[in-house]
């Protein structure tokens, strides 16, 4: 399959699965609507596919969510497989991605560090 067809299936699948959990039909208490599906690998043979699953909850939360998933991810397969036709389903992995967090924290912590800056600059005009 080419590297397109791949791209394109796995933006097919984040928004299937982001419209499940939103929907609120996967059943797991751990699965949180505030849970967000980053991106979606699929394998160039379609075995297998990693989903990488982000979240701006606590650390623990979010690893509460990613088991949540994976023990879903046979009703997930199969809801899934019901709307796309592909002659073999991807066997999926929920992985979680902390990058967007991490993200976040640092332009926090880079905008603090400006205040700071631009507070000490005043305090020494004074």
């Amino acid at each position: 399959m080419g590297q397109y067809r791949l791209v394109r299936l796995g933006e097919q699948l984040r928004e299937e699965i982001s419209a499940l959990i939103l929907r609120g039909r996967i059943k797991d208490p751990r699965v949180s609507t505030f849970l967000t599906i980053n991106r979606v690998d699929v394998t160039a043979d379609l075995k297998y596919a990693k989903v990488y699953v982000s979240s701006f909850l606590a650390d623990a939360q979010l690893e509460n969510g990613v088991g949540g998933l994976q023990s879903a991810a046979g009703f997930i397969q199969s809801s899934l497989a019901k709307k796309l036709t592909l002659r073999q389903f991807p066997h999926l992995t929920f992985i979680a991605d902390r990058s967007v967090k991490e993200g976040f924290d640092m332009v926090k912590k880079l905008n603090e560090l400006e205040e700071n800056e631009h507070a000490a600059g005043k305090d020494g005009k004074d």
